[in-house]
């Protein structure tokens, strides 16, 4: 649907200001990244294997990709406002839980619980979606991930100079206080703008075949996928080969870890601007190529003999604009396909999505090993690169057979 009340900010009874969006959606980035410099720290803390304490990111993915099975369902029959809610209001509770452990299997069973946090990132999609048509829908999306953008492009530096000073718990206290203070933002100003399904639950989850049964749903899921898949290695491996490798510091690996941010805020901006006019394939087949072009520049100056950290983090600029191209435009792809499964399209999108970046942070530990240097890690993110070129390809293939125009078209 297209909401038409107006917006007005801290009244619950009318749809969510974009200032609300871009906070609630940014807590989801600032719980992924924030810590990444504390690892090593964490893992001689615990007394714990690297290839464990990394399970903080890939577990967390992993389960954030599971939930968000559910997620889509649930919103579509209970509305998006108390999904979000409940998905905070337990994030909360569990930062509460990584304060308090003492080993590291209690650590890593809150830390997963954290992952209820992923109702922020899947449904406010699908509210930009309820509120306005595919086109203009993208344009809005990018500008709200523009704003959240700045939190991932500063969280690691920030993470970094709070570990050095406190210690690693300290970036767990900030997601503490954050999400309760975004708890209570929701709370006030996050108004309803899905309609409620008469399905039940079981009804809701009878309708994933509608969706999967959709090549062009695929491809806009598997082009999101792939492409944020590179960044999703970094997070797995960047932390080993900033500090194994390059020989980092926490700080200086929190201030190098911003530039993939820089880069998404770019991107979502450029998509902010020219979404609408360029259409939502277009945007995708962009910034696929400009992910699969950075990893490749990488690659070549990196096998030329001039690796280092400038080569390595300055390739995740072009991933950083790619992403914010692919990711506004993709996500109103794969939601445009069945627009009256907006909710459910999003979970099963965003499990396709962070469920494939779990399994590519768990590849990129596996990968890194002692002599290998970074040469693992850009090639994983290479490969993924390519993989997003070839989705879009296909939908752009595939529309061109059923002479449809766009995504807001309904022939699958």
């Amino acid at each position: 649907m297209t909401s038409r009340k107006p917006v007005r900010f801290l009244d619950r009874g009318s749809p969510p200001h974009i200032a609300t969006l871009i906070l609630v959606t940014g807590l989801a980035a600032l719980s992924m990244n924030i810590f990444l410099p504390s690892l090593p720290g964490m893992a001689e803390w615990f007394d714990a294997p690297y290839a464990t304490v990394q399970l903080t990111v890939a577990g967390f993915l992993a389960v954030n990709g599971v939930l968000q099975i559910f997620i889509g369902p649930l919103s579509d029959k209970y509305g998006r406002r108390p999904v979000i809610l409940a998905g905070v209001g337990i994030f909360v509770l569990a930062s509460v839980g990584c304060l308090l452990a003492r080993d590291i299997q209690t650590f890593l069973l809150f830390r997963m619980i954290q992952a209820t946090v992923a109702v922020a990132m899947a449904l406010s999609r699908a509210v930009v979606r309820d509120m306005y048509p595919p086109d203009q829908a993208a344009s809005k999306m990018g500008y709200v991930t523009m704003g959240m953008a700045v939190v991932p492009m500063l969280s690691p530096a920030l993470g970094g100079v709070l570990d050095e000073i406190f210690g690693w718990r300290a970036s767990f206290w900030l997601l503490l206080i954050c999400g309760a203070a975004i708890f209570a933002l929701a709370w006030a100003d996050l108004g309803e703008t899905g309609t409620k399904s008469d399905n039940s639950i079981l009804g809701q989850f009878r309708e994933y075949p509608e969706l999967l049964t959709s090549p062009r749903y695929w491809g806009y899921c598997l082009a999101s996928a792939f492409s944020s898949g590179a960044f999703f290695a970094f997070l797995g491996g960047a932390p080993y080969v900033a500090s194994n490798v390059f020989l980092l510091t926490p700080s200086q690996f929190g201030l190098w870890s911003a530039v993939p941010g820089i880069g998404y805020f770019l991107g979502n901006f450029l998509t902010g601007l020219y979404a609408a006019r360029i259409g939502v394939n277009r945007m995708v087949l962009v910034g696929s190529a400009m992910v699969a072009v950075g990893m490749l520049v990488s690659l070549v100056l990196s096998y030329a003999g001039h690796g280092g950290p400038a080569t390595f983090f300055g390739a995740m600029l072009f991933v950083g604009i790619g992403n914010g191209l692919v990711m506004p435009s993709a996500s109103v792809g794969m939601l445009s396909v069945r627009p009256h499964l907006a909710g459910t399209a999003a979970g099963l999108g965003g499990t396709m999505m962070i469920g494939g970046g779990a399994a590519l942070s768990v590849l990129a530990g596996l990968l890194l090993q002692p002599g290998r240097g970074e040469y693992p890690l850009i090639w994983l993110m290479f490969l993924t690169a390519i993989g997003g070129l070839l989705s879009i390809a296909l939908v752009i293939r595939r529309e061109r057979v059923l002479g449809i125009d766009g995504p807001g078209d309904t022939p699958a």
